[in-house]
């Protein structure tokens, strides 16, 4: 473990620089679901259920939008890319605050298809400025960076919702993520070796046992007929759409839907605890352990000298997430979230890692979409998973069924990671006779 691999990442300011502008870029869209949601329940006078039918409904967006979105930062470049998201952040945000509520799905729906993607173009221009073994604190210190954010970020937007009002304070969001984005567009980070400061090169061939990975999850041309026309055609669609997908890819995304499910659902259990207990003004405490733990967490990763799989980090996180139910005071709560938080940024940090490493950078961009969507998909499904059972049984229902089903991804992802390897493995060996 060497904690001076910051210190010599830090100095190098097109990184430090780019982290930066990462927190500024991110920070707006923090307190944006807290306001949704206050919006809609306050403002609006709706139930929380209708609120979560909104912030399902820009996670459906987020969802879709993000690998259109990474595509055309792969193929247009970073400025001409970002526009639409700029003047879509003003214009969505300045109007939805004004809607009924119907005409506010339509609005969030949009706003999530055009959300600024600042979390998969800071992660793809960290692939970029850093190579080998620092890739791994760089997302690290990436990963502490949006814990940090996410202390922070929520609770402004319970101070604009209350002291002000929920419609400036989605205005303000979208204005300042418009902002953000121009900062963005200015800053320039590289998406590519060429335009990295220091005018160096990194190949951009496809990583090493790329192709023989595709190979195994779309079949091989020679492969024989025996699948027949239908399914020969649908993998050689897969093939041509998705040139850069591999079955350690495909392990990785589910491994970050996983990550996002259990995020989520911890979220919506800590929230339900408190309230059962009537201590729900203490949910600032409980959520400063997590995330605090996150950072100590990802320190400790980015310090490692090699990585650890995403999916043992996975399972990990999903066995701790368990005792998370047990807590019968806020003290217990917030005690009890730290194990399981200490494992939120590495778990994050290494499906980043993994994405860059396996994904050639030509079209790194959109893979971190289809990460980012992942993840997304993850988080969209993790809260009414824990919100259906602890309608049912109670807080410690949400807290077991995510933590019960994150593992078994983890496990499942762990099995096909180590299939996978013996499959090439085996390749290579009836090769070489």
């Amino acid at each position: 473990m060497n904690f001076a691999v910051y210190r010599d990442l830090l100095r190098i300011r097109s990184v430090r620089m780019l982290l930066i502008v990462g927190m500024i870029a991110r920070f707006p869209h923090s307190a944006a679901g807290v306001l949704l949601t206050l919006h809609v329940v306050q403002t609006l006078d709706r139930g929380y259920a209708e609120a979560g039918a909104v912030a399902a409904v820009v996670t459906i967006g987020i969802a879709v939008g993000a690998p259109w979105r990474g595509r055309r930062i792969d193929t247009v470049g970073l400025r001409r890319a970002l526009i639409p998201s700029v003047v879509a952040e003003a214009a969505i945000w300045s109007i939805a605050p004004h809607l009924s509520y119907q005409w506010l799905l339509v609005a969030a729906l949009v706003g999530g298809l055009f959300t600024l993607p600042a979390f998969s173009v800071i992660r793809q221009a960290l692939g970029v400025l850093v190579e080998g073994d620092r890739r791994r604190t760089a997302f690290t210190l990436d990963a502490i960076s949006t814990e940090v954010i996410f202390m922070a970020g929520p609770a402004v937007g319970v101070v604009l919702a209350t002291q002000v009002s929920t419609v400036l304070g989605l205005t303000l969001v979208g204005l300042a993520t418009a902002s953000a984005g121009l900062f963005l567009m200015w800053f320039n980070p590289p998406t590519r070796s060429g335009q990295r400061p220091d005018g160096g090169t990194v190949p951009a061939a496809a990583p090493s046992g790329v192709g023989e990975a595709a190979a195994d999850l779309i079949g091989s041309r020679d492969a024989g007929t025996g699948g027949g026309l239908g399914v020969s055609l649908f993998r050689r669609g897969v093939r041509n759409a998705f040139p850069w997908l591999t079955i350690q890819l495909v392990v990785v995304m589910v491994i970050a839907a996983g990550a996002g499910l259990v995020l989520s659902g911890s979220e919506v259990g800590i929230v339900a605890a408190l309230e059962l207990s009537g201590n729900e003004s203490q949910l600032g405490l409980v959520f400063v352990a997590w995330c605090a733990a996150s950072v100590v967490g990802g320190l400790v990763y980015g310090a490692l000298h090699r990585p650890v799989a995403p999916a043992v980090l996975l399972i990990g996180m999903g066995v701790l997430t368990l005792p998370m139910g047990f807590a019968d005071s806020t003290l217990s709560l917030a005690l009890l979230s730290i194990p399981a938080g200490l494992l939120c940024a590495p778990v994050l940090s290494a499906a980043s890692e993994k994405v860059a490493d396996l994904v050639a950078e030509e079209r790194r961009g959109e893979a971190m979409g289809w990460y980012g969507s992942a993840l997304t998909s993850g988080v969209a499904l993790g809260a009414p998973v824990a919100g259906v059972l602890i309608d049912l049984t109670g807080p410690w229902g949400g807290f077991t069924a995510v933590a019960v089903v994150s593992a078994l991804i983890g496990v499942v992802g762990l099995a096909a990671r180590n299939l996978g390897g013996q499959g090439i493995a085996a390749k290579h060996t009836h090769a070489g006779r």
